[in-house]
């Protein structure tokens, strides 16, 4: 297998030619109103049967019901999105409440008949759409003690429906597992149409169910690697444009792409600074590549690596002190840390095998990572290369992102002729397809945008 192939520095270690990917985003869309609604019932702080600690161990997913919301819109079904986003996290399971009232008279629920059901919460809500508006109502139980734990009220347009379902859902998650929810989400990724030989590679951005799904390039030049903004409203990418390498930004809020910086050789493998100011990549120098960092416009160039290797895929850990990357300066593609100033690199990844594609965890206690030995392996280390697993492990599994709470990774698992995307928890169970409308690759998992 070829160390270095055309163009220039793209890898063939892996099946897609193992780049480096990085990525940040952002919506475009309309701002809602969120209002605190007087809650009916004080909550009882105190009441632990739903509440649980997800960071002691690994446990049964709690049983909630969710009956449907009074009222309704004509939109869409806020409960069924609420629900799904539950079910497919893995750390809750959906209880049938097919016959019991969601409330009884009062407003408050029976919760001597929602105990059985063996559900151990319940939300109840309601609906209210005047034109284009909608005012939505949730409230969350805890129905051992009976007890109130949320109450809030929504006002947004219509258009909004999803958005709102996703926040309730992240509520929902942080009242009873005590860390943010991930729902209010978006992952860009490379949807690829057409024929092997020549398929068309468009910037694609989806909710991170996949719903609401549009192509950012028409496909006029083949888009690799984007990687979101920390904050949300740029993607930087790849793309082959007049047979050059080039590291592009796409701005979300006007539809425009810009080259960072004439470097006047291949630039790839980008990823953006924590505070988002500046992007650090790969440049392709003397038939190596090095670590740079640059402001958004190019400039302000500042050399990180000078190995003689190929240096790659770098990416920061959340607080800006360090960077891990991929590097073969010692024979072979393995993984490094240094400081975000170049110095002191060390290499963290020991195992079996060529490793990279490393990103680190928005909790920055794991790197994520692909490793190539027999087969193809998505895997978590610590960032002084202790504890490595791989949660998956396939003919072509690659190009793993961390959901923002850190507790979820999204990956492409290929079969040779296409790929797709799933999810799996960094315990390494729950694997959850993500249903696109075409072969995707390249996921990269925006921040939380609510």
């Amino acid at each position: 297998m070829p160390r270095r192939d055309v163009p220039g520095m793209i890898r063939t270690i892996t099946r897609r030619g193992m780049i480096g990917t990085t990525v940040a985003s952002t919506l475009a869309i309309p701002a809602f109103a969120q209002t605190a609604a007087p809650a009916p019932a004080a909550g009882d702080a105190g009441a632990t049967s739903a509440v649980i600690d997800v960071n002691r161990a690994r446990t049964a997913p709690i049983p909630i019901a969710i009956p449907a919301f009074a009222g309704g819109t004509s939109a869409g079904d806020m409960v069924g999105v609420i629900a799904n986003d539950l079910n497919r996290c893995g750390l809750f399971r959906i209880v049938d409440g097919s016959g019991i009232a969601a409330t009884a008279s009062g407003g408050a629920p029976d919760f001597g008949s929602w105990k059985g059901t063996g559900a151990q919460a319940l939300v109840t809500g309601s609906i209210t759409q005047q034109g284009d508006q909608l005012r939505v109502e949730f409230r969350l139980w805890d129905i051992l003690p009976g007890t109130q734990l949320q109450g809030t009220a929504y006002t947004t347009s219509s258009a909004n429906w999803r958005r709102i379902a996703h926040i309730i859902a992240d509520v929902i998650y942080q009242r009873l597992l005590g860390e943010k929810g991930y729902f209010d989400t978006r992952i860009a990724y490379i949807s690829t149409t057409g024929p092997r030989n020549n398929p068309t590679k468009r910037l694609a951005i989806m909710d991170q169910d996949a719903a609401n799904n549009r192509f950012l390039t028409d496909g006029s030049w083949t888009a690799i690697g984007p990687r979101f903004s920390p904050t949300r409203d740029q993607i930087a990418f790849i793309s082959y444009v007049n047979r050059s390498v080039r590291v592009y930004l796409f701005d979300l809020g006007s539809g425009s792409r810009s080259l960072v910086g004439n470097f006047h050789t291949m630039t790839f493998a980008p990823r953006f600074s924590p505070d988002g100011g500046s992007i650090v990549m790969s440049l392709y120098q003397n038939g190596g590549s090095n670590i740079v960092t640059c402001s958004l416009n190019g400039g302000n160039v500042r050399q990180l690596t000078n190995s003689g290797a190929i240096d790659s895929s770098p990416c920061y850990s959340p607080d800006g002190s360090q960077i891990v990357f991929e590097s073969d300066r010692g024979g072979d593609q393995q993984l490094y840390v240094m400081g975000a100033d170049g110095g002191g690199a060390k290499r963290i990844s020991f195992g079996s095998g060529r490793y990279g594609d490393p990103i680190w965890s928005p909790r920055g206690d794991l790197i994520a990572f692909t490793r190539l030995g027999s087969t193809f392996g998505v895997g978590v280390m610590a960032p002084d290369g202790s504890g490595e697993r791989i949660l998956s492990e396939s003919f072509d599994v690659e190009a793993p992102t961390f959901c923002p709470n850190g507790r979820v990774i999204m990956f492409q698992r290929g079969d040779g002729t296409s790929s797709r995307l799933v999810t799996i928890d960094i315990t390494g169970f729950n694997e959850q397809g993500v249903n696109t409308a075409t072969s995707a690759s390249d996921p990269a998992w925006s921040p939380v945008l609510s």
